[in-house]
């Protein structure tokens, strides 16, 4: 192997499978980059299969034996997830889960393949969907996490829309923020009754500060607020590679507590740190509400029967 990466101590992956979606471009190529280049097995979980081929290519030429796979996966499809679920949990144990695909300031109100509101579509429901399915692999793992990634937009959503985007009053940002306070509801309740249940997996939060991601939809048709908005982040936001360092960091540090928030020490930059989960994420009533909902939506549930034991504690 010509080289691995250390500057923020990641451990030795070698021996550990991983699953990262929207691994062809932006947070989610370069995370999975350095778990690659750190020995890990992953699996680029990619709807555009060019795209990903391109993305594989690119690491195998920096990590001479990497080992590295890529995956058809449409999370705007509850059909294409269960199809790749059911393969990957045929192929054995699964290590790390990074939950990491998402679009972002989509201009007009659109729709999933199943009538779902695009961003609460493939940022949250598409991701409940998958890791529900995953968890049988998960859990034949000694010390799995599942790591899913916010963002600091979450903060403008105030509280959870019970619409899920698909009524009232639509905007690119607000949008993409309540989808992302329901990625962070999720994943905390998720570790909830993953400790409730006994089980060895563990779930934390992820987010990059303010990062210059890909995964932004087109400037065509988009409102001039949208616009600016991109380019700032374009122009003043980290490099991938440097958002990356949270994902990665929530991923296989040690230490990590379940249902904790990895992000930049300073909030939009700095070296990876870990916080507890803000307010708005951490209310378990909100949560309560979101699981049965996403569970009723998606047809299937993650750790189900597992609420009662939650509250009990």
């Amino acid at each position: 192997m010509k080289g691995r990466w250390h500057s923020i101590g990641l451990p030795d992956q070698v021996g550990r499978r991983a699953i990262v979606t929207g691994a062809n471009t932006g947070l989610g190529f370069a995370a999975a980059r350095l778990l690659a280049g750190a020995g890990a097995e992953v699996v680029l979980a990619v709807r555009d299969l060019d795209k990903g081929v391109a993305a594989s290519l690119r690491i195998r030429q920096e990590f001479d034996d990497a080992s590295v796979r890529v995956v058809h996966l449409d999370l705007a499809s509850l059909d294409s997830i269960a199809d790749f679920a059911a393969a990957q949990v045929a192929a054995g144990p699964l290590d790390l889960l990074v939950n990491n695909a998402g679009v972002m300031l989509v201009p007009r109100r659109e729709f999933t393949a199943d009538g779902f509101e695009l961003h609460m579509g493939v940022n949250h429901l598409g991701h409940f969907a998958l890791t529900a399915r995953l968890l049988p692999a998960l859990e034949r793992s000694p010390a799995a996490r599942i790591v899913s990634v916010t963002s600091l937009a979450a903060r403008r959503a105030r509280r959870l829309d019970h619409g899920l985007g698909l009524t009232g009053e639509y905007t690119p940002m607000g949008a993409y923020s309540q989808s992302k306070l329901a990625v962070g509801l999720f994943a905390v309740e998720l570790d909830r009754r993953l400790q409730a249940a006994g089980a060895r997996v563990v779930s934390v939060l992820a987010h990059p500060g303010w990062s210059a991601t890909a995964v932004a939809q087109p400037d065509d048709g988009a409102g001039r607020f949208v616009v600016l908005s991109r380019r700032a982040t374009a122009l003043l936001g980290s490099s991938p590679a440097a958002g990356a360092r949270s994902e990665v960091a929530a991923a296989t540090a040690p230490g990590v507590s379940g249902g904790a928030v990895v992000g930049p020490r300073f909030l939009v930059r700095g070296a990876p740190t870990s916080r507890s989960a803000p307010r708005p994420m951490a209310d378990s009533t909100e949560a309560g509400w979101l699981w049965g909902r996403s569970a009723e939506l998606t047809g299937v549930e993650p750790l189900p029967g597992a609420e009662s034991a939650v509250r009990a504690g």
